[in-house]
């Protein structure tokens, strides 16, 4: 912009600001309450600037376009009233309040009440208190504020954005007239819609954890509540997700032959793929199929073909369903490469008659790893003496389900471990060499470990940490000795500390991992059940200085555990001694009282 250009942006510049102090110049209503007076104070507006020269035309000012009407009087709005007739404390905008319940305010909760802050110029309502009137005093006035910033409101010409429109709806009378606006519809045809609700297709050659088990035309479902207890058949299973779960399904009787449901094939059907996107598929086999009648007792068929729901029609005109699906079990076995190689399938099958509606069923899916024995649970509910604590791993946050379930090794002896003790003595011979953390042992290993100056710092502590920690150092430990992967609450964090001394330029090595189980007596006082609630890993590092050429330093590396038992005193409990709650006739004592 050169010279010539400068004096029209000043002249652009002066008439924006005398438009502005135009507007600020309103009149301001100052009311002081307690008084019962009103006192209006008059303010003159500044005289606009004009440096334009003759002839040109005014821009236009505020009263050129349609300004915005406030929606509400903001002299009668008042936020903070909130008790119908009574006065909130510090509420000054309140109706209710008197100059004897100012006396007894700090200050103003809302001192200043105003419309929407897009708008350029707007009303707002001001208050404060004069405490040191006698009685105290609420001041009030209503004025012009006006928004500096520049991106505000000024004009508004589109008038419905001011509320919201009711849609029309279409009708015999308006239907070409909304074909025309809308330009025609547009509908999804089946297959869209169908491939819509599908989950995302993984990529990958392998099953991994959280993964969805696919079939050979979808994924396997695996019913289960979601927002209320009522069945959701779109819920698929996920691999290496141990499910148990129970919801109920509103049928009516004399259509059970007809529903999916209900029906043994259902669950018996869907082909497995061996891995996604693979050609090869595992069937479902049925182990075992065990029948329920209406009195409860069970039996267990020899043969295992399909069988589907029949409606049966008893004595007395009493109609039941019988054969209808009550509980399915799947067991997948799977190999350490990701890939399912077998699916077996539990049913109970059992009568329901109109008394047992709505119908409750109840779905159970669990992964067996090939070639595996079971190892038995560390206590049920609590943990046994001598048995190893369970222990898992957080999923990361990539899974799919990723925050439903802990991940654990098969290995239950390899779960939480600490550094095994050798004769030899030396860490570098017994790295990898492991042994488990066993419910109520206190427990103390170490070894020794050579260094010389060649070896740098951060070498060093990175081969510590691996002979204290081990491959791989879990998040959780469960609380009892039989809690189950997907009960998180079931399990307790491990929060890992690290404590080492603040000295800068100096190598700070990890010397020993502490570790201490917090535990308590649960339930019963004839059969209390051992409870895990705390579990702390305390890594201490310590100073170590360089050692001078050629010579080598002994550095001694040690584990321990300690169980420590923080159970309240047991306080036996007895009922409350019974209270008699009579009540005597008015006129008991009459003609003495």
């Amino acid at each position: 912009m050169g010279p010539r250009g400068l004096p029209r942006l000043l002249l652009v510049l002066l008439d924006c600001w005398a438009s502005v102090n135009a507007q600020a110049g309103t009149t301001l209503v100052v009311t002081t309450e307690g008084l019962n007076s009103t006192e209006p104070a008059l303010t003159t507006p500044r005289p606009a600037l004009s440096a334009r020269p003759p002839g040109t035309p005014s821009a236009p000012g505020p009263s050129s376009g349609p300004r915005p009407t406030p929606v509400t009087d903001v002299a009668a709005l008042c936020v903070c009233d909130l008790s119908p007739v009574q006065c909130d404390v510090n509420c000054c905008c309140d109706p209710d309040c008197s100059s004897v319940d100012f006396s007894v305010f700090s200050d103003c909760s809302v001192p200043v009440v105003m419309g929407d802050s897009q708008f350029c110029s707007q009303k707002a309502a001001i208050y404060s208190l004069n405490l040191t009137a006698n009685p105290p005093q609420r001041l009030f006035k209503v004025v012009d504020q006006i928004n500096p910033s520049i991106f505000c409101i000024h004009i508004t010409n589109y008038k419905p954005a001011l509320s919201f429109i009711d849609p029309e709806v279409p009708d015999e009378n308006n239907f070409d007239k909304l074909m025309k606006t809308f330009h025609g519809f547009s509908l999804n045809t089946e297959s869209d819609v169908s491939l819509t609700n599908e989950p995302d297709v993984p990529n990958t050659t392998k099953y991994e954890y959280g993964v969805l088990l696919q079939t050979s035309d979808s994924f396997l479902r695996f019913p289960s509540p979601l927002t209320s207890s009522l069945c959701t058949d779109n819920n698929p299973a996920a691999f290496l997700m141990n499910q148990a779960v129970k919801c109920t399904r509103r049928i009516n009787l004399e259509q059970c032959e007809e529903m999916e449901a209900l029906s043994m094939a259902h669950y018996s059907s869907p082909n497995i793929l061996r891995v996604p996107n693979s050609k090869t598929k595992v069937p479902i086999t049925v182990q075992s199929i065990v029948i329920q009648s209406l009195n409860k007792t069970l039996t267990r068929l020899a043969d295992t073909h399909v069988l589907e729901p029949v409606l049966v029609e008893e004595a007395g005109a009493v109609k039941v369903c019988t054969k209808v699906v009550l509980e399915v079990k799947y067991s997948l076995t799977y190999t350490e490469a990701g890939e399912v190689t077998k699916a077996d399938l539990s049913l109970l099958l059992g009568t329901v008659s109109d008394a047992e509606l709505p119908l409750q069923q109840k779905f159970e899916i669990h992964f067996i790893q090939q070639n595996t024995k079971p190892v038995p649970l560390s206590g049920n509910p609590g943990y046994v003496a001598g048995l190893p604590l369970d222990a898992g791993f957080q999923p990361h946050k990539g899974y799919p389900f990723g925050s439903s379930g802990i991940i654990q090794t098969m290995n239950r002896y390899g779960q939480l471990t600490i550094l095994r003790s050798t004769a030899e003595q030396d860490c570098l011979a017994v790295e990898g060499i492991r042994t488990p953390v066993l419910f109520g042992y206190n427990m103390q290993s170490g070894c020794k470990l050579r260094l010389t100056s060649t070896i740098t710092c951060p070498l060093v502590v990175e081969k510590v940490k691996s002979l204290l920690k081990g491959q791989g150092f879990p998040d959780y430990v469960a609380s009892f000795g039989n809690s189950q992967a997907q009960d998180v609450p079931d399990w307790v964090p491990v929060h890992f500390i690290t404590q080492a001394p603040h000295t800068k330029d100096v190598c700070q090595l990890p010397l020993a991992l502490v570790i201490e189980v917090k535990w308590t007596k649960y339930g019963s006082l004839l059969n209390p059940q051992a409870k895990i609630v705390n579990v702390t890993a305390n890594l201490i590092s310590s100073s170590y200085p360089k050692t001078n050429s050629g010579k080598e330093r002994t550095v001694l590396i040690s584990t321990a555990v300690t169980f420590v038992d923080v159970s309240a005193p047991a306080v036996a409990g007895f009922r409350a001694r019974p209270t008699i709650n009579a009540k005597l006739p008015f006129n008991f004592f009459f003609p003495f009282v």
